[in-house]
């Protein structure tokens, strides 16, 4: 590849795709941090409960994005020779499988919720208030899977400005709502947690609308199609997807699924600690942002590339994202250890629940860089060729082979504190790093699938 190539089209490209994921996530990330902080004015209780309640969400999720990502691949392939029909049948497969992912997770909130989330926290009040939030926030499940394959797909396409625009005033609705139903303002009921809940249900579904109208009020808009086209997809294509998406589904699911049980280990020390956990994970993503946009990026662009068969040019695209990557977690990490104290300073909670704070958003610093390292790698590098197979193994492996045991021996067998049980559990990103770094150079990885 030229060097000049690579600076004007590539970069130019980089940023026309990043930067709006970048924004969404950054809202997105920073009004959740917003409601943490409402959340939290109620009580270490009432945070635990929300947070715990969305560990549901967080696997349901988790599953979305391991469907559509996988079927992205096709899609920014297809896009890359301009196949809008082939586009608009994988956009179908997506409703499907989604649609079906998002009605058993919300008969799962409404029938199962004071089982589900007895697995994380044995304290009466966390799990009754957890229980009435769930009831609530799982009715907005199926618009938001709806909404979530448009906006994978839309990335795929490159058209993201309007999906950002509806993204940034959905959230905008729901962190408006917050206040006013947590609170009871402007004449409204004090709902508390219920409050949060409506907030979310009735911005998803503003979300859900907007997005729909988005996209067919576009005549020509390549996601556009009539039922027939989304759903005339035959057994092969179906098939195809389907080898390439469940890899990561049962990846996704599986690693959220590992995910969610080491909040069963961190809820044995205590709501505070559950708190702890919410507050420093949402803080975290705050600060990973920016890898969001490059590993879309590099999904995307190096999907496009082999969809034309260029596999060199895919290759120089995924090493220039790597060194992207490298440059950026410096600074990242470097201002996630320092953010500590105004953190703590957003919280009204006691000296010993702040310390733990302090010490946790520290470990969560040290392991920015392996973490981020391997998210670019599976979801924007591997993925982009199909690669999925491998992505999956080294995400089981990480998390319940070494994860969720150290987890519970941190916990149950050492009895250590907070901080150090999640270094022990982070251990498993170092494992995942060394293993993908020698998938890709041996670049086994690129694949053109159509």
């Amino acid at each position: 590849m030229k060097k000049n190539h690579l600076d004007k089209t590539f970069y130019k490209t980089v940023l026309t795709i990043a930067i709006p994921i970048v924004i969404q996530n950054l809202i997105s990330i920073g009004l959740n941090m917003a409601d943490t902080v409402m959340i939290g004015k109620l009580g270490v209780d009432e945070l635990a409960a929300v947070g715990t309640a969305n560990r549901l969400y967080f696997v349901f999720s988790s599953l979305c994005f391991g469907i559509y990502s996988g079927a992205s691949v096709y899609v920014s392939q297809y896009w890359g020779v301009r196949d809008i029909k082939n586009i608009r049948r994988t956009l179908g497969i997506d409703i499907i499988l989604g649609g079906g992912v998002s009605l058993l997770f919300t008969a799962i909130a409404i029938f199962f919720a004071p089982q589900v989330l007895g697995l994380f926290s044995s304290e009466p009040r966390v799990i009754e208030l957890g229980t009435q939030y769930l009831h609530i926030v799982a009715l907005s499940y199926f618009c938001t899977s709806m909404s979530f394959a448009i906006n994978f797909n839309c990335r795929a396409i490159h058209m993201l400005k309007v999906p950002t625009i509806i993204n940034t005033l959905s959230l905008l609705i729901n962190l408006g709502l917050n206040y006013v139903l947590i609170f009871g303002k402007f004449g409204m009921p004090k709902m508390g947690v219920k409050g949060a809940a409506w907030a979310t249900l009735i911005a998803r579904i503003v979300e859900f609308v907007l997005m729909f109208i988005c996209v067919y009020s576009q005549k020509e808009h390549p996601l556009a199609g009539k039922p027939h086209d989304l759903f005339s997809f035959d057994r092969k294509l179906f098939s195809k997807v389907l080898k390439t998406s469940l890899p990561v589904i049962v990846s996704e699911g599986g690693w959220s699924l590992g995910n969610s049980v080491y909040y069963i280990a961190y809820g044995m020390l205590g709501a505070s600690a559950l708190a702890v956990v919410q507050v420093a994970s949402t803080i975290n993503d705050l600060f990973q942002c920016l890898f969001f946009g490059i590993g879309n990026a590099s999904a995307v662009m190096i999907g496009n590339e082999l969809g034309r068969k260029n596999e060199d040019k895919a290759y120089d695209y995924a090493v220039a994202f790597l060194k992207m990557t490298f440059v950026v977690n410096v600074v990242v990490s470097t201002a996630l250890f320092f953010s500590r104290s105004g953190v703590i300073a957003m919280y009204d909670f006691d000296q010993e629940t702040n310390i733990m704070l302090a010490k946790t958003i520290t470990v969560y610093a040290i392991y920015m860089l392996p973490k981020m390292f391997t998210y670019v790698l599976f979801c924007g590098i591997l993925r982009s060729g199909g690669d999925t197979k491998i992505c999956m193994f080294l995400d089981l492996l990480g998390v319940w082979v070494i994860g969720v045991p150290l987890a519970f021996i941190g916990v149950l067998v050492l009895k250590l504190p907070l901080h150090i049980v999640v270094a022990m559990v982070f251990f498993e990103e170092w494992v995942k790093l060394i293993f993908s770094m020698i998938r890709f150079k041996s670049k086994k990885w690129a694949h053109t699938l159509i």
